[in-house]
């Protein structure tokens, strides 16, 4: 690994209201699944900066996996052939062009198993770590829904709720439809005194088996 991994938020910054710190919305769309052989085709990063949006700071980038090509699977999803993803940086300059724009930040994700997992495989210091900087948006909404919709992807949530999808699995695009989902839900949240990082974290519901969160960015 070239790129140094990204400092983690202060710890202090758990205990407090999440209006007041700098999130970045994340998402990784990747070769497969597994994180011991897969790599990175692409990150979408959008700030969340004081409760609000920062479109103009956000950053969209290929990533050439080399040698691991992605699999027939993946590329029915994001759409990014091995064609698509020539010339683009590789892994070394997309790890340190990722960390800066996350490093002592908070990660706002949708299903962030496969993010905690992948920056794992990106910068070390395990899954459960990188799991622990994450606010999922997933279980913010599943938490908050009287009726979930099935499938519980990003894209029948963001219908439900009318935010615009424009590119399923692009990972700009998800990023960003995270990122106003988050918000609504959190939103929703704060209005029950739900206010902190840890208190949105801490937010769950007890899932039945057909709306487990699901382990791959294709059905996310």
């Amino acid at each position: 690994m070239s790129a140094a991994r990204p400092a983690p938020p202060p710890r202090r910054a758990r205990r407090l209201p999440w209006r007041q710190l700098e999130l970045v919305s994340l998402d990784l769309e990747a070769t497969g699944l597994d994180f011991a052989k897969d790599a990175i085709v692409s990150f979408g990063v959008v700030p969340i900066r004081m409760g609000r949006i920062d479109v103009g700071d956000a950053v969209y980038e290929l990533v050439d996996p080399g040698e691991i090509a992605p699999s027939p699977v993946s590329v029915t999803v994001h759409g990014l052939r091995p064609v698509d993803l020539r010339g683009a940086q590789g892994s070394d300059a997309a790890r340190a062009a990722l960390a800066p724009l996350i490093a002592g930040r908070f990660l706002v994700t949708w299903a962030g198993k496969v993010e905690a997992g992948f920056l794992d495989v990106m910068y070390g210091g395990g899954a459960r770590s990188w799991d622990l900087r994450c606010i999922d948006a997933r279980e913010l909404l599943f938490a908050i829904e009287d009726d979930p919709p099935a499938p519980f992807t990003l894209t029948t949530v963001a219908e439900r709720l009318s935010v615009p999808v424009a590119s399923p699995h692009h990972a700009l695009d998800d990023a960003l439809v995270t990122a106003q989902v988050f918000l609504i839900a959190a939103a929703r949240l704060e209005a029950r005194g739900v206010r902190t990082v840890r208190a949105l974290q801490r937010t769950k519901r007890l899932e039945p088996p057909s709306l487990r969160r699901p382990r791959a960015p294709m059905v996310r």
